[in-house]
């Protein structure tokens, strides 16, 4: 079976569960520049670029993919959040996107492989791809709205590069994270689907939305409900919310995605909100109450952890949705497809 027909199959059966945070869990490690920059010889200080680590400290990412999937992780999502040709040029190696992307697919395709074949049980991995810090629909430039820092074309360009070098370091899906800009995201369905057209083959597509008010917005102003009805016609595998707030805060926008979502629902919030010093206080079991909520709803199919989640919080929230009965899809009629202008609303 292919990647979209297992994971499908597996997501019928019981509630799947992806991993928890990354930079916190490196933090952790207390890194120094020398750990970050490694033989790279690059001209730039490195500390803070987590994605490089696939290079240069690989054993830290790899320690903690395993550490998730030991708590009972489905998914691993790879360490490639800013792993693009825009982000990485603050770090002055953005000439090394492919190579980073590749390594740190292989990675947590490694670790996915080792604990399939402990135990039988379907591992996945999904090739990580952030926001960029651009934005398609908004001016940074308050005196010039017209102004933007990127054209659709050049995003396109840098969202197709990064998700060609994690498929072929094998990365099963490729998942367009934390989006605050819709049209941003639009431009990753295109670079996923001219992937797709080049390859000769499906790559499936997760895609997981950010809210940042609590009127259930992202930035570009768009409701769940506008964001899902710009994106359905990319038929992604898994339609969300990540980052945003605590899992209180997102309960009304999880059942309102949940009820015209005619695909799995992947929801992975904060471990609630931060404290006065940036920290995340809330307790594994606390979230795994709250997340549980959606579960016994039958709100959601896949769970896990962003920003402060810990591999303790994974496990929590395996130990809570053990035995819950996953999401049904609803039977919604299907997209709408006007012959010959698919590009033209995909880029619209």
């Amino acid at each position: 079976m292919s990647a979209r027909e297992t994971f499908l199959a597996e997501a019928a059966k019981r509630i799947l569960i992806t991993d928890g945070a990354f930079g916190t869990e490196i933090q952790n490690w207390k890194l120094a520049e020398a750990d970050y920059a490694g033989n790279l010889g690059l001209s730039h200080e490195q500390k803070g670029n987590n994605d490089i680590l696939a290079l240069s400290k690989p054993e830290v990412p790899e320690a903690i993919h395993r550490a998730y999937f030991e708590a009972g992780a489905d998914i691993a999502e790879t360490n490639t959040f800013s792993a693009n040709r825009i982000s990485q040029a603050d770090y002055g190696a953005e000439h090394l996107v492919r190579e980073i992307n590749v390594e740190s697919a292989r990675l947590a395709r490694k670790v996915a492989d080792e604990f399939q074949a402990k135990d039988g049980r379907p591992r996945f991995v999904a090739g990580a791809i952030g926001p960029t810090n651009k934005t398609l629909s908004l001016s940074p430039d308050v005196n010039d709205p017209g102004y933007r820092e990127i054209d659709w074309d050049t995003l396109v360009d840098v969202y197709k590069e990064q998700a060609a070098a994690l498929v072929e370091g094998g990365a099963d899906f490729i998942l367009i994270e934390t989006v605050f800009d819709t049209l941003n995201a639009k431009a990753g369905i295109m670079a996923v689907k001219q992937l797709e057209a080049e390859l000769g083959r499906e790559v499936p597509i997760m895609l997981s939305m950010t809210l940042t008010d609590l009127s259930g917005r992202n930035l570009s102003g768009h409701t769940v409900e506008a964001f899902w009805h710009a994106v359905r016609h990319a038929r992604p595998i898994t339609i969300g919310l990540n980052c945003s707030f605590g899992a209180t805060q997102l309960r009304p926008h999880v059942k309102t995605l949940s009820e015209i979502a005619d695909t799995l629902i992947m929801i992975y919030p904060n471990a609630g909100l931060p404290n006065e010093l940036g920290a995340y206080d809330e307790m594994p079991d606390t979230t795994a109450g709250f997340v549980g909520e959606w579960a016994v709803a039958g709100q959601v199919n896949v769970l896990g952890g962003c920003c402060g989640s810990t591999p303790d919080h994974i496990a929590a929230i395996a130990r809570q949705v053990t035995g819950v009965a996953p999401r049904k899809v609803p039977s919604l009629e299907p997209v709408t497809r006007l012959a010959g202008l698919e590009p033209f609303i995909m880029a619209a």
